[in-house]
This record gives C-alpha cells, sequence and structure tokens, in this order.
C-alpha cells in the first residue's frame, strides 16, 4: 500500500503559475504510476496528467496539454504538476492518487482504476 499527501494549492491570479506536489510513501514509489485529477462541487472528478511507472510515459488530459507538465522523482518519491497560464476554469480541489503498475490502454483517465488517494489541495484562479 501507499499514503498520498498532495500540497501547493493557493490562491493564484488568471495567467500565474503554481506546482502542486504529491508525496508518495508507503511501498515502492517506483511500482506505481501517479495521476493528478481535479474535482468542482457538482462535477464529476476529471483527470488532468498521469506519470506512469515502468515505461514512464506522461500523459495529459487536452486541456493541460501545453499548459502543465507532471514530473516525477524517484528519490524523493513525489510526482509534481507545473501549472502555468492559469485559468479561472483551472479552479477546482486537485487529488493525487495511485495505481499499481504501468499504465495501460485508456486506464490513466478513470478514477476507478486509481486504488490510493490523497486528501486534495484547492487551487483558487482569480480573474
Amino acid at each position: 500500500d501507499v499514503q498520498l499527501q498532495a500540497s501547493g494549492g493557493g490562491l493564484v491570479q488568471a495567467g500565474g503559475s503554481l506546482r502542486l506536489s504529491c508525496a508518495v510513501s508507503g511501498s515502492r514509489f517506483d511500482d506505481y504510476s501517479i495521476g493528478w485529477f481535479r474535482q468542482v462541487p457538482g462535477k464529476e472528478r476529471e483527470v488532468v496528467s498521469c506519470a506512469s511507472s515502468g515505461d514512464g510515459a506522461l500523459y495529459y488530459a487536452d486541456f493541460a496539454k501545453g499548459r502543465f507538465i507532471i514530473s516525477r522523482d524517484s528519490a524523493k518519491k513525489t510526482v509534481s504538476l507545473e501549472m502555468n497560464d492559469l485559468k479561472p476554469e483551472d479552479a477546482a480541489v486537485y487529488y493525487c492518487a495511485a495505481q499499481k503498475w504501468e499504465i495501460f490502454a485508456d486506464t490513466w483517465v478513470r478514477a476507478k482504476e486509481y486504488k490510493y488517494w490523497g486528501q486534495g489541495t484547492l487551487v483558487t484562479v482569480s480573474s
């Protein structure tokens, strides 16, 4: 099992940047693919990005491409999400989550594929 702790959220103006971090503890970090999701009240949780274990492939939702960068640091056991050019519609609670082993097909997209979840960090974007 793993435990995840998300941090780095806050208030930022539109066009600004934030860097979220997900600290992973417990079992072997390198065995787990780590994803970032976000959720606003009344809406379903949606995937933002994922860093796969194994081949190290990186995945992004369409809205994140070109603005967000995900990276994993095995030494520090963290996965970061750098978010640039933030828009008011990016405001949400952001969660990191883990699923064991390398991503295949579109499993990175589905929240139900992730067994472990962090507590969420709030991102607010002012216009």
